[in-house]
């Protein structure tokens, strides 16, 4: 007799059993949950046990000590460990309201303007589900960061895709600024059905930082064919080289359509707290606030209380430009080790990922790839490569565009410089020995 189990072989396919096979919804395939992805394949399970992870994007340092000790007296406020409003903490909206109300120009409302959501991802994905309706289309600029794929289709959305074009393969000194839109593609994507569009900046994985022309022109097709603006800023305090990061909210007529998003992991490198906030009008903030409630409830009581002491002290320490000089100098460590190869990137002047272009790198033809990589792009198997051969992992960025454009990113490969010096330094060292697996060019 079944006892009502669904088993599966690991591949999001029931396995064989005695019982009823029970078939699960078309919309985990079609937001690609059954596959494997990419961060399955390039997990620390499958790669060397001395790899030095470059890949994925979470820091090996802890939060600040004073945010720290905040959550630390968090945990010892019996009212800290039980169920917040579903809208936040009082507390942390009052900081939010005092942090992001100068930025974006306006006196926050913390009733009705401020959002605590259990992440930024959880965020995005309440508005999804308060916005979309069978069949409405959302426009988001590849690479994209992966997860906005899934939230949409588990929506009733459709993924319109517009690519970014990055710089030519034989330009020297590229910066991320050159990866560009073409703002009449992006006009061309628009049809009645378009219900939203996603705009990420700073970029991930491409470390762009959208200039307020491009922005512009972006609010102009908004306010024209009336769709909403998700405007995903949770790398906003890392912006370098004196780059402006503009918040599109700020433009005139765009308040009333635009949704701000912010994250406390980013800011704070605490990635696992999974404390975020969506920042918008009452008329956009109230349907997602529902929505949010029914998903969730609420977030992450005590690590509210830990996020608000955080952003309530900033200011007076200087955190946020302090963090934007240790990240430069990341940053620049492992740039140095590219330009030591002689290998083309983009130089990120946001979030905190490189591109590398690795189309010279060329491996054995017998090379034993696993079963994993087939029917890939080439940048699974380079990667693959470069983690196995060289000792440092990063991740194929094909994983980040639909079928139709991914051969525009099988010419890269992600590395994460939000890691403590002494690892960049390391995986700088190791780096090096990939000069023998380039092509040689006459």
């Amino acid at each position: 007799m079944s006892n009502g189990i669904i088993h599966s072989n690991g591949n999001g396919v029931p396995a064989k059993s005695s019982g009823p096979v029970i078939p699960v919804a078309s919309r985990l395939k079609d937001g690609r949950a059954l596959a494997e992805d990419v961060w399955s394949i390039y997990n620390v399970a499958n790669l060397p046990a001395d790899c030095i992870n470059l890949g994925q994007g979470y820091m090996n340092f802890a939060p600040p000590a004073w945010v720290k000790k905040a959550a630390d007296e968090a945990l010892e406020d019996v009212s800290a460990n039980h169920y917040s409003h579903p809208k936040g903490r009082m507390r942390l909206r009052k900081a939010i309201k005092n942090q992001y109300g100068p930025l974006l120009n306006r006196d926050l409302d913390v009733e009705s303007e401020i959002l605590v959501t259990s992440g930024a991802n959880e965020g995005m994905y309440s508005v999804f589900t308060a916005f979309l309706n069978d069949g409405d289309e959302v426009i988001m600029f590849e690479p994209f960061f992966d997860q906005y794929l899934p939230s949409i289709v588990f929506n009733s959305g459709k993924c319109v895709y517009v690519p970014l074009h990055p710089p030519s393969e034989s330009k020297e000194g590229a910066t991320s600024n050159d990866w560009t839109i073409d703002l009449e593609e992006v006009r061309r994507a628009i049809t009645p059905r378009t219900r939203m569009i996603i705009v990420n900046t700073p970029h991930n994985p491409v470390g762009k930082v959208f200039t307020r022309e491009e922005l512009e022109g972006i609010a102009a097709l908004a306010k024209e064919f009336n769709f909403l603006v998700l405007s995903d800023e949770v790398y906003d305090c890392l912006v370098y080289d004196g780059k402006e990061h503009v918040r599109i909210a700020t433009f005139p007529d765009m308040w009333e359509r635009t949704i701000s998003v912010y994250s406390a992991g980013k800011s704070f490198a605490a990635t696992g707290w999974r404390v975020g906030w969506l920042i918008g009008p009452k008329t956009l903030i109230a349907p997602t606030l529902a929505a949010c409630t029914r998903i969730v409830f609420c977030s992450n009581s005590p690590l509210q209380e830990a996020v608000a002491g955080g952003l309530e002290q900033v200011k007076t320490r200087h955190f946020f430009e302090t963090q934007v000089k240790e990240y430069e100098e990341r940053r620049d460590i492992l740039c140095a080790a590219f330009d030591k190869l002689g290998m083309k990137y983009a130089l990120p002047q946001g979030s905190y990922f490189v591109l590398l272009d690795i189309s010279e790198v060329v491996w054995p033809d017998d090379y034993n790839f696993p079963k994993s990589l087939d029917g890939r792009g080439r940048d699974f198997k380079a990667c693959w490569f470069i983690a196995m051969e060289v000792g440092v992992s990063s991740i194929p960025v094909s994983e980040f565009y639909c079928a139709e454009h991914c051969s525009i990113g099988e010419r890269f490969a992600r590395f994460a410089f939000c890691k403590d010096n002494e690892t960049l330094k390391k995986a700088s060292e190791r780096l090096q020995n990939l000069g023998k697996y380039l092509r040689k060019t006459e």
